[in-house]
């Protein structure tokens, strides 16, 4: 039997005023981590500022993904904005989970409109 590798998919649609919404897709590792900077980085430069990052999709997420999610809400922070994380499941939610992100990015698996919400 071989083994199906899973590709990494970052697309995005903007969903109010200078936020998008963001559906990542496969596997977030250091081979694919270089397309989710590239992504916020032109969002970021484009004049977004809030992101709402749907992980339903995502599969695998090691370190660097990780620390993707942080480098762009700090950048994002920085400007008056933030990045969200919403729709974790499995090894991506318990992962976020045991190193404290999902507390830190305000990570709320019930949450659809984090706009509805103060981003103090």
């Amino acid at each position: 039997m071989k083994g199906t590798t899973l590709t990494f998919t970052v697309t995005y649609a903007p969903w109010a005023p200078g936020a998008m919404r963001l559906r990542l897709g496969g596997e977030l590792d250091l081979s694919t981590v270089g397309q989710l900077h590239t992504v916020l980085d032109r969002l970021l430069d484009d004049g977004a500022r809030h992101f709402l990052v749907d992980l339903t999709d995502l599969v695998f997420c090691d370190s660097t993904g990780m620390a993707a999610f942080v480098r762009g809400d700090n950048r994002a922070e920085r400007d008056g904005g933030w990045l969200r994380l919403t729709g974790a499941s499995g090894r991506v939610e318990r992962v976020l989970r045991v190193t404290g992100l999902w507390e830190v990015l305000r990570y709320d698996p019930e949450r659809v409109d984090p706009m509805s919400q103060a981003a103090s």
